[in-house]
């Protein structure tokens, strides 16, 4: 995907940018897999708000995308490369041996015709193939991982990104992932051998506010601009510092920014390596 950037005819257009989508092969999704994707606006079953900043957007449906891919040892055909609006990457329709259909993430290099397939053992470990961790070559960049066996692919689904596998021994695998991360994952988990494709996506300038409402973001205030009885970095003369003892606050008092919010208890803090590196200067 290559990203394209409009004469500056407006204000709005002078700092924005928009997806090429020249790889595009479907422009409308496949009926037995999408459904209604109904919208909370950020509130929960009491209608408190628990997400800030969420509100309004564009209607979409949700594509069911299939990140078990339990169907082993069955050959699938991408039939066709689509959007995805909820997601970052594209999304390819892939059909399998007796005419069933499903949706996975679309990696780096996919063309209509590619054949796919998925294996509880060790398979040729081709872009898009998907088997056991313990059974993919040292070396090779994996995506959608799962961390329990069974459960699904959980990281590195993002779009343009890819993990690496280091080492296996014992029970486990050693993988480092995007964020600089190293940690074992059980090698009987399940990934998929590539990269995830279109890494121009973070290239993308949303340029004016309006691209983010049709987004579902609502406009987000800094707490140094509001008063004090609104935020405790509210107040002062013009843009002061935040000036605070123990650093910045969330809007209700509590500690922000660099603080571990991790909870130890649910946290597989044992099977990290390496935490990922601090990339703030």
């Amino acid at each position: 995907m290559a990203v394209k950037v409009h004469k500056p005819t407006t204000p709005g257009r002078r700092k924005s940018s928009v997806q090429d989508f020249s790889d595009i092969t479907k422009t409308k999704p496949e009926r037995s897999l999408v459904k209604r994707l109904n919208r909370h606006s950020g509130r929960n079953n009491t209608g408190q708000i628990t997400v800030r900043h969420r509100g309004g957007g564009v209607k979409r449906l949700y594509r069911i995308v299939d990140f078990k891919r339990t169907n082993f040892d069955q050959v699938g055909e991408v039939i066709a490369i689509e959007y995805d609006p909820n997601r970052g990457p594209r999304v390819i329709l892939v059909e399998y041996e007796g005419g069933k259909k499903a949706y996975h993430l679309g990696y780096a290099g996919v063309a209509v015709g590619d054949k796919i397939c998925s294996s509880n053992a060790k398979i040729e470990p081709t872009p898009g193939a998907r088997m056991p961790i313990g059974e993919i070559p040292i070396g090779m960049s994996i995506y959608n991982l799962e961390l329990q066996p069974g459960k699904g692919g959980q990281m590195v689904r993002g779009a343009g990104l890819a993990a690496q596998l280091q080492a296996v021994e014992g029970k486990h695998a050693q993988v480092k992932l995007p964020s600089s991360e190293m940690r074992l994952i059980p090698k009987t988990c399940l990934a998929t051998v590539g990269r995830i494709g279109n890494s121009d996506y973070r290239l993308v300038r949303w340029g004016k506010a309006g691209r983010m409402r049709m987004k579902g973001w609502r406009p987000i205030v800094k707490g140094k601009n509001m008063n004090p009885v609104d935020h405790p970095h509210g107040g002062g003369e013009g843009h002061s510092p935040i000036g605070l003892k123990g650093g910045p606050k969330t809007p209700w008092g509590k500690k922000a920014l660099g603080v571990k919010t991790r909870n130890k208890k649910k946290a597989s803090s044992s099977l990290i390596v390496q935490r990922r590196k601090n990339k703030r200067k």
